[in-house]
């Protein structure tokens, strides 16, 4: 508990140099109150291939292990997902990465050790979607939207990082990003590039898994 001391019978303050003293100004407005961000037709986009995308690991287990491995050396993972949104059927879709017929996944990846997080996502988003030709891409990054943490080395994430975890695994942090009003992508030949509704991701865990699913809500506010 703080105590504040009182001035005198009179009451706290008693003049302007005790308010100055104590008083604190209040916050500046939030600068993402009323923020509106530009959606554009999926026609708008064009999609060509190149060549396949693979993940560093081979398996899960594999994955959980390199990690395991690196905590040893430069500690808790860093990771970053960026969240496109395009207009389609009168409504927000959100471009998701396809693998085989049930997973699905943001664009994004793991930083390099000293990256920051919004020039590495715009590495990570060109790597994956970037045109076939090198051109640079226009990645205009946003706010936040969540962060997740993985308290252990295993697939469970969090919100938040638990009463009992001091040294979570990874951090993952979420971006809107702001696409250009035209642009051409290239997807990887393993993935998928699809679109999906925000009411069909609202409470699927089951078939999107608990951030893409959280989705909805992150972006409501």
């Amino acid at each position: 508990m703080t105590t504040v001391p009182l001035r005198g019978s009179a009451g706290w303050p008693r003049s302007s140099s005790s308010s100055s003293k104590y008083s604190q100004k209040p916050p500046p407005a939030s600068v993402t109150i009323d923020r509106s961000i530009q959606l554009y037709p999926l026609t708008n986009y064009t999609f060509g291939t190149k060549e396949p995308l693979y993940e560093k690991d081979a398996s899960v287990p594999a994955r959980f292990q390199r990690m395991r491995d690196e905590f040893e050396k430069i500690g808790m993972r860093k990771s970053v997902e960026g969240v496109l949104i395009v207009h389609e059927h009168g409504l927000p879709h959100v471009l998701l990465l396809q693998l085989g017929t049930t997973f699905f996944k943001l664009p994004g990846g793991e930083l390099s050790q000293d990256e920051s997080q919004v020039e590495g996502l715009k590495r990570l988003l060109t790597e994956t979607l970037g045109r076939q030709d090198g051109a640079p891409m226009e990645w205009k990054i946003e706010d936040t939207i969540g962060n997740w943490w993985r308290p252990n080395f295993d697939p469970p994430q969090y919100p938040y990082i638990p009463a009992h975890i001091t040294k979570p695994k990874e951090h993952k942090r979420l971006f809107l990003v702001q696409l250009p009003e035209k642009a051409l992508f290239a997807v990887p030949r393993n993935y998928k590039l699809v679109a999906a509704p925000l009411f069909e991701l609202y409470d699927n865990s089951a078939g999107y898994g608990p951030i893409i699913s959280s989705l909805p809500q992150a972006l409501s506010r």
